[in-house]
């Protein structure tokens, strides 16, 4: 990160991060979408003058595809290094965002990274890698969309130091928004009015209300001209549903406020 990313504090997570790197201690960041885990996580590689390698988890994430694999180049059979390699070697920071999504003999690999051991078996290639102290390992989830299939073993959850993010308070959102946006004030008001509005009623047809990412997504859009009805409907509405009668309620929301 040459550039330091824009990133407010909400709590003490900086000095937290700070002393579990001092410590080796590897970290789990929990929270809903949208509230800054990514964002904080830049921010810290900017901080500590790490490079940072990020993985998004899914499904078919296997674990030749964080370790590495032979692959065929010019008729020779080479082994490429995947993205938790390249990271441990390079001493940087490896971050596994939404970890909950990948499969759970994937998981294991980050076993031995994540404890007093800190190395890295390559048994493909039969090397035993050890992380060096400017190496950082990093996870995500939302625990709001945990389910008997995907949630978090304690075996893994136990390695980690954990960092709970939430929706940032009124105030510090409206000024991330304004930042973000360029937005007036009034407008901007209007946004977090709609948020939690949105947010009121999760559990109760939505997984989860708007976050402060479709709040500068929507404040984006009105701050290049889209009008606001239909910015709010675009970045916001449909980006959090497909259910025809909760749209139409949120785009009530919207008609109300703008």
């Amino acid at each position: 990160m040459e550039k330091e990313p824009y990133y407010v504090p909400v709590n003490n997570e900086i000095t937290l991060f700070e002393a579990a790197y001092d410590n080796h201690l590897p970290l789990l960041l929990k929270g809903p979408t949208g509230c800054g885990k990514t964002r904080f996580m830049e921010y810290m590689a900017w901080r500590l003058r790490r490079p940072m390698i990020t993985v998004s988890c899914h499904d078919d994430l296997t674990t030749s595809d964080l370790v590495g694999r032979y692959l065929v180049k010019n008729g020779e059979t080479v082994w490429v290094d995947g993205p938790l390699t390249r990271a441990v070697r390079s001493g940087g920071i490896c971050y596994l965002d939404e970890i909950v999504e990948a499969r759970k003999d994937t998981m294991v690999v980050i076993h031995p990274l994540a404890d007093d051991r800190r190395i890295m078996p390559i048994e493909k290639l039969g090397q035993l890698l050890e992380a060096p102290d400017s190496f950082c390992l990093a996870i995500s989830y939302n625990p709001g969309y945990q389910s008997v299939l995907k949630e978090l073993k304690q075996s893994t959850r136990q390695r980690f130091v954990a960092i709970e993010f939430d929706y940032p308070k009124p105030a510090l959102e409206r000024e991330i928004i304004m930042h973000e946006t360029g937005l007036a004030p009034a407008v901007t008001d209007k946004l977090l009015k709609l948020a939690e509005m949105t947010r009121n009623l999760k559990d109760n047809g939505l997984e989860e209300g708007a976050s402060t990412r479709l709040l500068v997504h929507a404040g984006k859009l009105i701050s290049k001209g889209v009008e606001p009805r239909a910015a709010c409907q675009g970045a916001i509405a449909l980006a959090l549903t497909d259910d025809r009668d909760m749209i139409a309620a949120i785009n009530e929301l919207i008609g109300a406020l703008f």
